[in-house]
């Protein structure tokens, strides 16, 4: 039995910036964090008792007798491109619900080879976590997604990832004191809007409009300079929440499916409430928001968004790891 545990993530600023038709041309950076809310894989090989060869558990089981035949996506694409040919066991379990803005689907798949591998008996690096949960997922599964949520699950931490023109990747820990960042967290809020959806749907307007956004990217990659400078000089930490809005207002013009008058009404709703800024995390559309709200102005804001699940978290700085090894 191989148990791997994988953090969600926050991306503060610079998203858009960390897909490969546009960084590849200009560059681009993330600023994120991952946070305590997790995703976990377990794996076990499938004694040769059972008619399937494959058990896979999530919001649905699935008994299969070859690779091809298991319906979720990018459980046949781990398997396949690793080349598991035993009989197998996979169990996904989350904190959070997927589709949600998270980067969910990243800690899936980073879960899954670092499960996998250990069942295998290798030891990897967090930097091929990244690099092949990039590769199955734009390569192999053809999704529109970026390359941030990758980096942010197999590493863990406040990080500002720098993606380059030739293509590659570097993951910068924030050099940050613990009391600062303890601010910043203190200062922030998470509530399920409950509209999930597909991000790679709306990612794939957002790629096509990215030369006609071009101005807006370039903003966007800007504010990840801006924030790190709210945190790391000293400034006043409600500048991080007014940046946030600044930001948020950015991303609705990147495509109408970003947002709609339901979360607009939400986002007003709480900004009366006493949230200084905020956005809707992942590629937009629904799932969890992202609200920057001083410490005695938050009873007020639960209290406008009732409706809402609120999720309390802490940063975290572990990244995906194997928590339990007994293959």
């Amino acid at each position: 039995m191989i148990i791997s545990r994988t953090p969600f993530r926050i991306s503060f600023f610079g998203g858009g910036t960390d897909y490969p038709p546009w960084f590849k041309q200009h560059g681009g950076a993330v600023l994120s964090t991952s946070f305590d809310k997790y995703c976990y894989i377990t794996c076990r090989e499938l004694p040769p008792f059972f008619e399937h060869k494959y058990r896979v558990a999530y919001s649905k089981v699935e008994n299969a007798k070859d690779i091809g035949d298991i319906e979720h996506p990018a459980v046949r694409a781990v398997f396949s491109e690793m080349g598991m040919t035993q009989g197998l066991e996979v169990h996904a379990d989350a904190d959070l619900p997927a589709r949600s803005g998270l980067g969910s689907s990243s800690s899936f798949v980073v879960g899954m080879l670092n499960s996998l591998s250990a069942l295998q008996g290798k030891r990897v690096t967090k930097e091929w976590l990244t690099q092949e949960a990039i590769r199955i997922e734009q390569e192999v599964l053809r999704e529109n997604v970026g390359s941030q949520d990758q980096a942010a699950a197999a590493h863990g931490g406040f990080n500002v990832i720098h993606f380059q023109q030739d293509g590659g990747l570097r993951v910068e820990p924030l050099v940050l004191p613990a009391a600062r960042k303890q601010e910043l967290n203190e200062h922030l809020m998470l509530f399920f809007t409950g509209f999930s959806r597909f991000s790679s749907d709306i990612a794939k307007a957002q790629v096509a409009n990215m030369e006609k956004k071009a101005e807006s990217l370039h903003r966007m990659r800007a504010m990840v300079d801006e924030g790190i400078s709210i945190l790391c000089d000293g400034r006043d930490i409600r500048d991080f929440g007014d940046l946030l809005h600044c930001g948020w207002i950015q991303k609705r013009g990147l495509s109408d499916q970003v947002s709609n008058g339901s979360i607009d009404a939400l986002y007003d709703k709480a900004r009366q409430a006493g949230a200084i800024g905020g956005k809707l995390l992942g590629a937009g559309g629904g799932g969890f928001m992202l609200l920057f709200v001083p410490p005695q102005q938050q009873p007020a804001v639960r209290s406008a968004l009732g409706d809402l699940i609120h999720v309390p978290f802490k940063f975290e700085n572990t990244g995906s790891h194997v928590i339990y090894y007994q293959p």
